[in-house]
């Protein structure tokens, strides 16, 4: 899906919290600044100078979203710090032109941090610059991912070190529910696909189709192999839950239940107020996930995606994420073995 960075704050923050990205775009675009307590920043001169726009155009964008900016890195120097930032201009003789007027006298700086920098050239609509930085960004991050996954995030959810444990639990809880479901409900062999269909709607409000035509997984592509643990751990309390009442309220009827009886079982279940804050947890992981991470965007979950933290990229792009998808990919055999075991 085409990203318009000028227009969608969820967008730009996706691309600013992802910090192993960020450290890509800083060494592969060569970006001059100053060294300011260890970290590459600008001065409002130069943010100017380089997206060649008037420094009255970048104090109308930072008085405008000055909340998120000052998020990314943007911030007033004064006192103590202004004057180690001035000490550091001067020992990195950085020219007048690039840092604007300023000396000991200067009452305060406004400086960018590497990433309220990237942040600007994401709001200037203006300036031919930002929207070449803007596109060299975008395209290293979908080449950062790309080469972190292999060239497909279809199954980015594996490398997550919660997914192994939910995956080997999830297929005994799946045969707890299809087993209820045959003992307990007096419904043809269609009660299957209905039944995990109503789990899905309930908890992603999507139907498998829709699920795997927004991944664009294929025919052959099992959904749960897909889902994050935190969805794959809520679908299994579903399916233990769903079990146990089938169970119950069989035995007490003496019978198996009919259609009425399960949807009206169902809608009874699915309402429990206990469900409410893991269901919004697990759809708020999901969508947020799939658009950041493999551009995969669930409307009509789209009021609970927001930008991903720092910690998620690393969780899923990071160094462990490597070796754990690495030791799924050796053993891959074994974990199959082991879920066909339980």
């Amino acid at each position: 899906m085409a990203k318009d960075l000028t227009t969608s704050q969820v967008d730009r923050q996706n691309i600013l919290n992802n910090d192993l990205a960020v450290r890509e775009v800083q060494n592969q675009t060569g970006l001059q600044g100053i060294i300011f307590e260890d970290k590459l920043c600008f001065t409002k001169s130069m943010t100017a100078t380089y997206f060649d726009v008037d420094v009255r155009t970048i104090e109308r964008y930072v008085s405008e979203n000055t909340e998120e900016i000052s998020i990314n890195g943007y911030e007033i120097l004064k006192g103590k710090r202004l004057k180690t930032f001035i000490d550091c201009v001067i020992s990195q003789d950085v020219p007048d032109i690039n840092v604007g007027n300023i000396s000991n006298r200067t009452p305060q700086i406004a400086i960018f941090g590497f990433k309220a920098f990237l942040n600007m050239a994401m709001l200037l609509t203006e300036s031919e610059n930002a929207k070449t930085l803007r596109k060299i960004m975008l395209d290293i991050v979908i080449d950062f991912v790309n080469q972190r996954t292999g060239g497909s995030t279809k199954y980015i959810n594996q490398r997550d070190q919660d997914f192994i444990s939910a995956f080997l639990q999830e297929e005994n809880y799946r045969r707890e529910f299809t087993d209820a479901l045959r003992d307990y409900v007096d419904m043809g062999n269609s009660k299957y696909a209905i039944y995990t269909d109503k789990i899905y709607q309930s908890i992603f409000k999507e139907k498998a189709t829709e699920y795997k035509k927004i991944l664009r997984l294929t025919e052959k592509d099992r959904i749960r192999d897909t889902l994050y643990s935190e969805v794959l751990d809520l679908i299994s309390s579903y399916e233990c839950g769903l079990a146990a009442m089938m169970k119950e309220q069989s035995e007490q009827l003496g019978r198996k239940l009919n259609n009425w009886e399960m949807t009206d079982l169902f809608a009874s279940f699915e309402t429990l107020p206990l469900w409410k804050p893991l269901i919004v947890r697990a759809r708020t992981k999901m969508a947020s996930r799939d658009m950041a991470l493999r551009d995969a965007f669930h409307f009509q979950l789209e009021e609970y995606i927001k930008p991903l933290e720092p910690e998620e990229y690393e969780r899923f792009l990071g160094v462990a994420g490597d070796e754990l998808e690495k030791l799924m990919k050796e053993n891959q055999d074994v974990l199959l073995r082991l879920k066909e075991r339980e």
